[in-house]
Parts: C-alpha cells; sequence; structure tokens
C-alpha cells in the first residue's frame, strides 16, 4: 500500500469521524431542542389544570358573583342584566310572528306560523340580507331604513289566508346582538357598537324607537313587543319546546349565558314582582373572571394585546374566537425557543388569528394514522411542511391541552348556574329535570369539546344528579327564539280570538 493510498484513507477516516461528530453533535442538539419543546408542552399543561378541585372552585365562584351582580349595578364582573322577560312561551301560542336577527354584517327576516299545542311552529320562513359597508358606518336613519325596507318587503311575500285583519298590527320580536341598556321588554338604548359597526348617532338612543320610526316613515305597520340578544332567544326557543328548559348557554365565536331567575331573588329589582315571579337573566358571563381560572403566560399575553384588555377574560379562555389563537401562541414560542420548525420561525405563525378554531379542532380531531389533516392543515395555513409524525402529535396533544381547559371551564360555568338556581342537588323524593339549552358552532361541531364538556359536567354532579340534568341542543334560538318572544309578550294576549 503506496504512502499515497495511506494518506487518502486517513484524510477518509477523519472525514468520516468527523461527520459522525456532526451527526452526534445535531442529534445531541436536535434532542436538546426536542426536550425544550416538550418542556414548553408540559409547562401548558401543568398551567390548565382542571382537577375536579379547582372546578368545583370555578363554580362555586360563578355562584358568588351571580349574587353579587343580583344585588347591585357595578357589583360584580357579571353584568346579570334584568331582561324584562317575564312570560317565556308555553307551546300555546298561535298565530303569525316576525323575528328580525341582526348581530352582524347579516341581518334575517323571519315570520313563524304558530299553531298552539297541537301542532307548534307550523311554518317558518326567512330571509338573509347583507348590509353594504357603508351603512356601518353611515347614520342610524340610513341603517335602520335599509332595515325596514327589507322588512316591509319580506311581509310583501305573506301567503293568501295569513293576512292579519286589519285591526291587528303584525307584531315583531328584535334580536339585538349589541351592548344594550334595556329599559323595558320592548326598549333599549344601545351602549356602543362592536363587530365593525360605528354610526356615532345611534349611541345612547332605544333601538327599538330607531327601528320603529323608520317602519314609520314607510307606512309599514309593525310594533317590536320584544327585545332581546341570542341568548334570550335561545332560552326562549328551548323553553317552547320543553318546559323543563331553565337555562341557555351559547358556546359560539363568543360565549354567554342566561337563565330563569325567581324575581324576588333579584334584590336590585325595584319594579312591581311580575305575575309569573320569574324573571330571565341575560349573565353576560363571558366577562366572568376569578383567581381560581387557570391563567397561562399566553392567556395574559393574548388579553394585553386585545381590544379589550382586562375584560371577557372567560370569554377568552373558553370561546371559539379565541381557543386557536392560543394554540398558536403556544406554537409561536415553541418555534422560538425550541426551534420547533427549524431554524427559523415560519413567517405565517407570527400573524394574530391566523390559527382559526375550526383548524384547531380538524388537527384535534384527525384519526388517521399519519395524522395527515394535521400535515395538511399546517402546510395550507402555517405553509409548514415537512413536519414529521412526532411533531404531529406534538400539535394534536397542544390541541388537546386547550380544548379540554375550555370544555371542563365552561361545564364548571353550568355547574354554577345549576348551584345558584338549586338544581345542583336531589331533594328527597324529587325527579326534576333540569334542562339547559346549548346553541353555537363550537358546540355544535367541536365534537371533542362537546364530549368532554358534558362529561365534566357529570364529574362535577355526580351520577345520581346528573341523571335529572339534561343537555339539549337548541338550534337557531336567535331566529325562531325572537319570533317566540313576540307571540309570548303579545299586546293581544287573552283577547278572544273569535
Amino acid at each position: 500500500m503506496g504512502k499515497v493510498a495511506v494518506g487518502a484513507a486517513a484524510v477518509c477516516a477523519a472525514a468520516v469521524c468527523a461527520a459522525a461528530a456532526l451527526v452526534v453533535h445535531h442529534r445531541m442538539k436536535s434532542s436538546g431542542k426536542w426536550a425544550q419543546a416538550q418542556s414548553i408542552l408540559k409547562d401548558f399543561e401543568e398551567k390548565c389544570g382542571t382537577p375536579i378541585s379547582k372546578l368545583k372552585q370555578v363554580a362555586d365562584a360563578m355562584t358568588v358573583e351571580m349574587h353579587a351582580g343580583l344585588a347591585s349595578e357595578g357589583g360584580s364582573k357579571l353584568k346579570m342584566i334584568i331582561s324584562y322577560v317575564d312570560n317565556l312561551p308555553t307551546g300555546d301560542e298561535k298565530g303569525l310572528f316576525y323575528a328580525l336577527d341582526l348581530g352582524g354584517t347579516n341581518f334575517r327576516v323571519l315570520r313563524v306560523h304558530l299553531g298552539g299545542k297541537e301542532h307548534h311552529v307550523v311554518k317558518q320562513e326567512f330571509e338573509e340580507v347583507s348590509i353594504p359597508p357603508h351603512l356601518m358606518t353611515g347614520s342610524s336613519d340610513a341603517l335602520f331604513d335599509y332595515i325596514a325596507e327589507a322588512l316591509a318587503k319580506f311581509v310583501a311575500t305573506e301567503s293568501e289566508g295569513l293576512h292579519f285583519s286589519p285591526d291587528r298590527q303584525r307584531e315583531l320580536g328584535f334580536t339585538f346582538s349589541f351592548p344594550v341598556r334595556q329599559t323595558s321588554i320592548s326598549s333599549g338604548t344601545l351602549i356602543k357598537w362592536t363587530k365593525g359597526f360605528s354610526i356615532e348617532d345611534a349611541v345612547g338612543q332605544d333601538v327599538v324607537g330607531e327601528l320603529t320610526k323608520a317602519m314609520e316613515r314607510i307606512g309599514l305597520d309593525m310594533r317590536v313587543t320584544a327585545l332581546v340578544n341570542d341568548t334570550i332567544g335561545t332560552l326562549a326557543g328551548g323553553r317552547y319546546n320543553n318546559p323543563d328548559v331553565v337555562a341557555a348557554v351559547i358556546l359560539g365565536t363568543g360565549t354567554n349565558a342566561a337563565y330563569v331567575e325567581r324575581a324576588h331573588a333579584i334584590p336590585k329589582w325595584h319594579g312591581l314582582l311580575p305575575k309569573s315571579g320569574d324573571m330571565v337573566i341575560n349573565m353576560e358571563w363571558g366577562n366572568f373572571r376569578s383567581s381560581h381560572l387557570p391563567i397561562s403566560e399566553y392567556d395574559q399575553a393574548l388579553d394585553t394585546e386585545s381590544l379589550n384588555p382586562g375584560e371577557q377574560i372567560f370569554e377568552k379562555m373558553i370561546s371559539g374566537m379565541y381557543l386557536g389563537e392560543v394554540v398558536r401562541r403556544v406554537l409561536y414560542k415553541m418555534a422560538d425557543e425550541a426551534a420547533f420548525f427549524g431554524d427559523t420561525i415560519p413567517e405565517k405563525l407570527k400573524i394574530p388569528f391566523i390559527l382559526r378554531t375550526p383548524h384547531m379542532s380538524a388537527m384535534h380531531q384527525d384519526t388517521s394514522p399519519d395524522l395527515k389533516i394535521v400535515a395538511t392543515k399546517l402546510k395550507d395555513i402555517l405553509e409548514i411542511s415537512n413536519t414529521s409524525l412526532k411533531m404531529r402529535k406534538v400539535i394534536v396533544e397542544l390541541c388537546d391541552i386547550v380544548a379540554t381547559r375550555g370544555a371542563r371551564l365552561s361545564a364548571a360555568g353550568i355547574a354554577g348556574i345549576l348551584k345558584k338556581i338549586g338544581r345542583d342537588t336531589l331533594k328527597d323524593g324529587e325527579k326534576q329535570k333540569s334542562v339547559v339549552s346549548l346553541d353555537g358552532g363550537l358546540y355544535e361541531h367541536y365534537t371533542k369539546f362537546r364530549t368532554c364538556m358534558e362529561s365534566t359536567l357529570t364529574e362535577l354532579l355526580g351520577e345520581e344528579v346528573s341523571e335529572n340534568i339534561i343537555i339539549e341542543h337548541s338550534n337557531d334560538g336567535s331566529g325562531i327564539g325572537a319570533a317566540l318572544l313576540a307571540a309570548s309578550h303579545s299586546q293581544y294576549i287573552g283577547i278572544d280570538e273569535s
């Protein structure tokens, strides 16, 4: 063997050793980074912990805040708004009623023909109308004139045989999903606009008065008999179909709850007690907060950077608007501190709210063996490709932590309401059913969230009590519920139909 060959062999051997050393170094480095990513995940999981003892503290805190909010205005983070709804539908309602559902860039007009106990909803028709962007920032008259004209067009399509007698006004339930200071069942002043609306001259005005004036301007003879929000509409829709409904919860982009309270248990109510003895309370529970909530650094940062810092803390932990964003923030930290997606942070991962809850739900519920849906979502939304199965499993685990916390906290909130109205225990020999109506896309479409919430409620209340607690999906409460409330608060109740 010549000197050159020996030299070449030595160089090759050295190169192989160096390459091997590099691989070992890279493995050690990547295993170090992997350990770091795992550590970030585990730390987050601990911060999000919802053992049953903590959930019971959250439920108790909810009950305490409910009492405080009912005692005085501003007495709690929970507004506990008196809705003036003291007659929920019974199923006996008859006749033709309208509803207007205004809560975003579209509004709906509905017509519901009610046939009493025998026939319930005989016929239901609706039309959806989009609001031109210039009307969302124009004048109050312009917006309400546009709505009144759409209503008039819809009224003109009434079938033959359904026309009202000339001495009767048509009656309308108005679902208005913006912050309102309610002053009666059919009046309320606008506190502020949200969701991209900014019509200055409407703030501080009675929204029913504004709509009524617009209807009068075009000669539409219609009376608003109930002004409600979507949660109360859901409660009404639920009660119409089931007399055991005691509360309603919306779990969608946002979240809220409403329930039936005994009027004498509302210290801040100074009017005459309603004949029914009941009053529906709009809790505005998204604003609930308590030292028992498992808040992480990611939640704190999300809140600080939000449009309403310090507000809607409960909503920011449990609703569809925010769950995906919490996942994105944890992934960003893993990318930044543990090079989870490689040496550079993916550009798209830096964009707040790019990862929406429907994306998170699809990844969390991916049952394919190689987690193909996770890979597709990462590629399509965040432009991250070439992820390993190991990485995708971590992402599923992260989605599970965020969804589980939200679902379990939602259950604790419901348990708090049931405790407030005395439905969290079994009375001697009593088998009274308590039904909670639920609506919203998060509850309806995110199966793992829904099943986790329902099983947690059973865990909190115990098997025996849970047998009498029913969670029921109440679809489209905000639409049909408003029409049902127009019926149950009709000016013609008690007048002989003949």
